[in-house]
């Protein structure tokens, strides 16, 4: 009898622990899944959208993960990153995205060890550069370094979310 009379004492405090376990579980992404990071770029690659071969391209390229796979997808520019993302199919469903900062990486063959997280780099649209079929988004790690890559080669400076589908 009095095992069951402390089972009742412990009762509410026991529900809202097994409450607070279950909600903590509910909603939002499962915590079990870690940040997956920006991968080489290999010899035979294929940008994603175009299908073009990704190392035959000088300027920034581009990879992303979506939020329902683990297989990176690769692009040849920023420009072609830029229009996946942006498409009202994908907008919700890019989890991590990298690109070049070339700021710190030469313009004709970016080095794998410079991505960086898209979301926070700074960009320049309408540069005199080129990167694969033409006109690319210039991406830097800094502003500074975007502005002084605009006074060399004109365009303008944008942040990430600034960036519109109808700007490519």
């Amino acid at each position: 009898m009095k095992t069951t009379a402390n089972l009742f004492r412990l009762r509410p405090w026991l529900a809202a622990l097994l409450s607070g376990a279950l909600l903590a579980g509910c909603g939002g992404e499962p915590q079990s899944q870690s940040q997956r990071l920006p991968v080489a770029l290999e010899r035979g690659d294929e940008c994603h959208l175009c299908g073009m071969l990704i190392g035959t391209f000088p300027g920034p390229k581009g990879e992303l993960y979506t939020k329902d796979s683990d297989r990176v997808k690769k692009f040849c520019s920023t420009r072609d990153l830029f229009s996946f993302l942006l498409d009202p199919e994908y907008l919700h469903q890019v989890k991590e995205v990298y690109v070049h900062d070339m700021g710190k990486s030469p313009w004709e063959n970016p080095a794998d060890d410079s991505f960086i997280d898209a979301r926070s780099a700074w960009y320049v649209l309408g540069s005199t550069r080129d990167g694969a079929m033409g006109h690319t988004l210039a991406s830097f790690g800094t502003e500074a370094a975007a502005r002084s890559f605009m006074e060399r080669f004109g365009g303008e400076v944008y942040r990430f979310e600034e960036i519109r589908l109808d700007m490519l």
